[in-house]
């Protein structure tokens, strides 16, 4: 398992080596510990903000306030509703965290004087997707199917038009699926590994899964952050940019390694739970434009990755059993 190969000789301009004091909205999530410290190991200024540290994203005055009080160059902006499966039950309030969240953030960019923002959406807004149009780059049509993905075209728009109509100097990363230590069971990938790792304790066991039969684009969550800080220091203001590894796995043999890597017996099932209303069958994405404005490309070995995701799943286990 391999991340896609690339051209080594993308020759890239010369830029500033320094994103300076950097705000981190969502600092608690999945993401936000793993950009936290890329940032440091940098030489950057890097500043976490989270519900227990700071403003809700539905609070307007709080960000302007915040980001007064911070005075960042740059405002990383991962906070938000990410959760795909859950947002079909929250329609409202998806739309809501992240498409008035992001307007909330932006304004408090622009009236605080920020040098760039980026803002992450997702590849879920591109929808189902003819197999004969992979791979996605970003001109293709945006068509999303969950309540998530369309509240992130809002973002995007959102986003644009402070570009536009506010001169904000704003990148947009629309990163596709990425995985790695810290992330929540609520994710596929990181299910997978604590119900393996489950049935690790017990000598043995079924995993339950949904439909294995979709293939994703996966990245480890390190090479992603690197692209953040990145797009952060080269990308072009109002530009979007695919963050993938432009390979696919599919959701079946991520759980056969999973469990290929375990030493107890381990069966598996469907359970109707874990279907949603609408599955994408394929989602695979070209980096070539973050390749050509940046020198990004993904580094990390998806099996190492996976050993990773595994490690951490037993370990969390491991922690919670000792308490």
């Amino acid at each position: 398992m391999t991340p896609a190969s690339h051209s080594s000789s993308t020759q890239v301009a010369s830029v500033p080596v320094s994103t300076g004091r950097a705000l981190i909205t969502g600092a608690d999530g999945f993401v936000g510990p793993h950009l936290a410290d890329h940032l440091s190991e940098a030489g950057d200024d890097p500043v976490g903000t989270d519900l227990a540290t700071g403003p809700n994203l539905l609070d307007a005055q709080g960000w302007i306030d915040l980001v007064a009080s911070i005075k960042p160059q740059v405002i990383y902006h991962l906070a938000g509703w990410s959760d795909v499966g859950s947002s079909w039950n929250s329609p409202t309030m998806t739309q809501r965290v992240n498409a008035e969240g992001t307007l909330n953030v932006l304004e408090a960019a622009r009236l605080g004087g920020v040098e760039r923002v980026l803002v992450i959406s997702s590849a879920d807004l591109y929808g189902a997707v003819d197999p004969a149009n992979l791979p996605l780059t970003e001109d293709a049509p945006v068509q999303p199917s969950s309540p998530y993905g369309a509240s992130k075209q809002s973002v995007e728009a959102i986003a644009q038009q402070y570009v536009r109509g506010w001169d904000l100097d704003v990148v947009i990363a629309r990163p596709f699926n990425h995985i790695g230590r810290g992330q929540s069971v609520q994710f596929a990938v990181s299910a997978f590994a604590d119900r393996v790792a489950r049935c690790e304790l017990t000598g043995g066991g079924t995993v339950a899964h949904g439909d294995l039969s979709a293939r994703r684009d996966l990245t480890d969550v390190r090479d992603v952050v690197k692209a953040y800080r990145l797009l952060a220091l080269q990308g072009r203001p109002g530009e979007i940019y695919n963050v993938c590894s432009g390979a696919t796995i599919s959701m079946q043999e991520i759980l056969d390694h999973l469990i290929a890597h375990s030493s107890v017996g381990i069966t598996t099932e469907i359970d109707p739970a874990f279907l949603r209303p609408v599955e994408l069958p394929v989602l695979l994405g070209s980096h070539a434009k973050l390749t050509a404005d940046t020198g990004w490309s993904p580094s990390i070995d998806l099996s190492d990755t996976l050993a990773d995701v595994l490690a951490d799943a037993r370990q969390r286990l491991t922690t919670s059993t000792n308490e």
